[in-house]
């Protein structure tokens, strides 16, 4: 809970394999990591769902 996991855009994760999603703050708001991926952006992951 209390370590920030910051990812750039090469590196956002896939959550059992496209099955889930992350959860992630970025500069251009709260996205999903499929979101983020298509903007190019990274940030901090605050979640993973699946």
């Amino acid at each position: 809970p209390g370590r920030r996991h910051y990812v750039g855009k090469d590196e956002i994760p896939r959550v059992r394999n496209g099955l889930g999603i992350a959860i992630m703050s970025t500069s251009a708001g709260i996205l999903s990591d499929r979101e983020a991926r298509t903007q190019g952006v990274g940030g901090e992951v605050l979640a993973r769902v699946w």
